[in-house]
């Protein structure tokens, strides 16, 4: 059995039942048992396309950052507005 959540940024992830925590692509370290659970599945693949169905309602789409390539934009959005100021 999966269980199917959302983390803090918005992301659809999915974990097998019984598992403790798992980690965003965000980077954050989400406790599985908090989380309100959107859905359930029976097997990983049918997790990870409920995940895809979710995520392409939310988002259009299925384009996910890593943590590292979230901070690079955030850094280059922040250099951007800078040298439009100036």
């Amino acid at each position: 059995m999966y269980l199917i959540f959302r983390c803090d940024c918005g992301r659809v992830l999915y974990a097998k039942k019984g598992v403790a925590t798992r980690k965003c692509t965000c980077g954050k370290t989400i406790k599985v048992k908090s989380r309100r659970i959107l859905a359930k599945a029976e097997t990983a693949q049918d997790a990870s396309y409920a995940v895809q169905k979710m995520q392409e309602e939310i988002y259009g789409g299925t384009m996910f950052k890593t943590a590292e390539q979230f901070k690079e934009d955030k850094f280059l959005n922040r250099l951007d507005k800078k040298m439009k100021e100036l």
